[in-house]
């Protein structure tokens, strides 16, 4: 870092850059509500969709297909697995990458009974093929699919049960526009607040059995990214340091210390972030700088830095995006420890 005393930041974990273990993955599970009413955050969202459950579950009907967009960790998967215990039916979850081919839907579809939910997870990485395939099940509840070979080939229409098609994506920008337009509702998740990410980390405290205090739990909110995952992840890293180093109550003195120790700063930023905004800072003199220039310095792929790394640096207002590519903000330089050099867009953060 710019300054000495950042330097006990550093780390080589970085809890948020490196995949979710087996035991986090069924921790998560547990942790997710099974009622939307027990959802917190993304009001807009949540009252949206409370009035097309009620309606469609009214009409008897199953709920119109839903497209939902926003970073990786805001509950999209959680509210699939809610729309499907509100409307106690089945959930089956694929993702877009494992669809490799047509025929790798017809045993999904066929499947699916009356009202069931599938869930395809980053549906913008659907292949051309596999996408036109799924426009009649999802219009009509219907697919084609051949039969034998040249002259003797035959087209064999099958009716499928009335399902629920549920899209994710972190990358709603490359979803074709006719795929996007037969989804009845998008519903977009934003960033969650220290507040509710505060509620969010409490009520976890609670389901997993630990001692955590309102400051403790602040804590950990604030250094979140405004993500309900990574707050899960860090109470649980948390509750690890206090339960070996002190008596397992999360207070906000040893929460502090807890993340330090994981390479989490006061700014929520990790040793992936930092080293981000230290490269643009260092070798390009703070920007603009194009995104392929900055992961080859670093060593990432450009996936990993506009997914996982640039959305919670521009929402803290320590990057912004230009058309000649990413710069330092004057908040960004202050973090750094580099005197800023104010500019009138400067002003919107």
């Amino acid at each position: 870092m710019f300054e000495d005393e950042r330097e006990k930041f550093i780390d080589d974990v970085d809890p948020v850059s490196k995949g979710e273990t087996d035991d986090d993955v069924i921790l998560n599970l547990t942790l997710r509500p099974e009622l939307l009413k027990d959802f917190i955050g993304q009001e807009a969202v949540r009252n949206s969709l409370e009035i097309s459950l009620k309606a469609a579950i009214k009409r008897g009907e199953p709920l119109e297909h839903l497209l939902l967009s926003g970073p990786p960790g805001l509950g999209k998967t959680s509210l699939a697995y809610i729309i499907a215990s509100e409307r106690k039916s089945k959930v089956v979850m694929t993702s877009g990458p494992a669809i490799e081919r047509a025929g790798d839907l017809i045993g999904i579809l066929t499947n699916l009974s009356e009202g069931d939910i599938l869930f395809i997870d980053e549906i913008h990485r659907l292949s051309k093929v596999v996408e036109e395939f799924i426009y009649p099940a999802m219009e009509n509840f219907q697919i084609d699919f051949l039969v034998d070979k040249g002259p003797y080939a035959k087209t064999i229409k099958f009716n499928l049960k009335a399902f629920t098609l549920i899209g994710a994506t972190t990358r709603s920008g490359l979803l074709s526009a006719p795929l996007r337009d037969r989804f009845g509702m998008h519903l977009h998740l934003e960033f969650y607040s220290v507040e509710e990410l505060t509620r969010i980390i409490t009520r976890s405290a609670g389901l997993l059995d630990i001692h955590i205090d309102g400051d403790g739990a602040q804590e950990i909110a604030r250094r979140s990214r405004g993500t309900p995952r990574v707050a899960n992840r860090l109470l649980r890293r948390v509750r690890d340091w206090v339960q070996v180093k002190s008596d397992g109550r999360i207070t906000r003195p040893q929460a502090m210390t807890a993340l330090l120790n994981q390479g989490i700063d006061p700014s929520g930023l990790t040793r992936i972030d930092r080293k981000y905004l230290e490269t643009i800072m260092k070798i390009y003199n703070g920007g603009p700088v194009g995104l392929d220039a900055v992961a080859s310095s670093l060593n990432e792929e450009t996936d990993t830095l506009e997914d996982v790394v640039e959305p919670y640096l521009l929402l803290a207002g320590f990057i912004r995006r230009t058309s000649r590519g990413r710069e330092i903000t004057s908040k960004g330089r202050e973090y750094l420890g580099v005197k800023p050099e104010k500019t009138k867009e400067d002003d919107l953060f």
